[in-house]
């Protein structure tokens, strides 16, 4: 298979993304199954142990934390695989040498060749497993591709948890958790603490965690299972500033911190130079992205009342307030809370859905706005004027309609919600 037949026999197995059962589950059990993972695996002579792992975890930063160790460990000499989800414009960002540099096509045939002979043999098991997902495939071809390549470190992001997450499979030298809000609650529980347990899932006996600023319930749960395992708890609280880095924004300063405690706890002795060049190499997609000029047009991944809040506060230093904004939330976000953050600072806000890939349902998010929004247009919000809201459910007709009003009104845009929706505005702007 090339590339792009490979990418279509694994969308085949798609199923996670969109959302699995009827309604909301008491227990990840129910829709994880790490046994898959280490039957693959050890199909494979398990490519996870091959070479140092470090493995993060969390609800918001995980990219840009994966993307600074891996051009931190570039920079070293360490030939570096980072995985990561999801990918904006090409299904390899997932699975890349350092930050933004693909392996060679004829690596992902090869592994994706090796792979459908695993999972055939997979299939011929007597098991009661169930079907490998798409997420489970993937990371999968990631250890493959790494092993073909002779990576000499991966940097491993997870999907929506960590205990029963697929990735959780190797044994990393060091773990990372970001910082941890209500996500995912069908699959990870309903409250901080329960979310935080299955997060914490990812650390290793004896190996340390260098974890973000946490809520005290959190924290806790982090510190519990820390000790249980006796790793070694690195605690991140103060931000720091990094020259000359690509990333805006001073939450990339903070990740920053995450990302270079760990790499120095997972490979000692790394020149502070090369920490230095890695940090000023990283650039990613959707990260605070502008894509358009004049009017300034920005797309972020942003999709957790926090990570907005970083967003929104970045966005309004460099622009003011009274933009654009176009908003999608896959159904499980908390949309209110967001649009609480974000409409006082706009005098336009379309809500559209993120695309497709997950469930969003552009007019209940729509009624979440509307609600915050009138509270917010009797009080004039931070535009002083009253806000105006729209709803258009088709993304493309969105997008265009966005840009039309941009130029018209001469307004910077915010695009935020979804990784999935900053990859829409990529395809058809870029």
């Amino acid at each position: 298979m090339n590339i792009t037949e490979l990418y279509s026999w694994l969308s085949s197995f798609i199923n996670m993304e969109r959302g699995l059962g009827d309604g909301p589950s008491s227990a990840a059990e129910e829709h994880f199954k790490l046994d898959r993972m280490m039957i693959l695996s050890e199909l494979a002579g398990h490519p996870e142990l091959s070479v140092p792992v470090i493995h993060v975890a969390g609800s918001k930063g995980k990219g840009s934390i994966t993307a600074m160790a891996a051009a931190i460990l570039e920079q070293a000499g360490f030939k570096t695989a980072r995985y990561m989800s999801p990918h904006v414009s090409d299904w390899r960002e997932r699975i890349s040498r350092g930050v933004g540099s693909f392996f060679p096509d004829t690596v992902y045939e090869k592994a994706g060749e090796e792979l459908q002979n695993i999972y055939t043999a997979y299939g011929n098991l007597q098991n009661s497993s169930g079907e490998p997902t798409f997420f489970e495939l993937m990371t999968l071809l990631f250890f493959l591709c790494a092993r073909l390549e002779n990576c000499k470190a991966m940097v491993v992001e997870t999907g929506l948890g960590g205990r029963l997450d697929a990735t959780n499979i190797v044994d990393s030298v060091v773990s990372v958790i970001t910082v941890i809000e209500k996500e995912h609650t069908e699959y990870l529980g309903n409250t901080l603490a329960e979310i935080a347990y299955e997060k914490a899932g990812i650390i290793k006996k004896d190996h340390p965690v260098v974890s973000a600023e946490q809520k005290p319930e959190v924290l806790a749960v982090l510190q519990q299972k820390a000790r249980e395992l006796n790793a070694p708890f690195v605690y991140v609280t103060d931000s720091v500033t990094i020259p000359n880095m690509q990333l805006k924004g001073k939450i990339y300063a903070y990740n920053a911190a995450l990302a270079v405690h760990a790499v120095r706890l997972a490979f000692p002795g790394i020149d502070e130079a090369c920490i230095e060049k890695g940090l000023q190499s990283v650039t990613l997609p959707a990260r605070f992205e502008k894509i358009i000029n004049d009017p300034s047009f920005i797309i972020d991944g942003a999709h957790t009342p926090l990570s907005v809040k970083h967003c929104v506060k970045t966005f309004c230093e460099l622009y003011g307030d009274g933009g654009i904004l176009l908003f999608g939330c896959a159904t499980d976000k908390e949309a209110a809370s967001m649009a609480e953050l974000l409409l006082p600072h706009f005098s336009y806000c379309i809500v559209t859905a993120t695309g497709g890939f997950r469930a969003s349902d552009s007019a209940a998010v729509y009624e979440a706005f509307c609600s915050v929004g009138k509270q917010i247009g009797a009080a004039g919000g931070s535009t002083g004027n009253t806000i105006v809201l729209t709803c258009i459910p088709d993304t493309a007709t969105a997008i265009d309609e966005v840009i039309k009003l941009s130029k018209e009104k001469k307004l910077p845009v915010l695009a935020c919600g979804s990784f999935y929706l900053a990859a829409e505005i990529r395809k058809k702007s870029c």
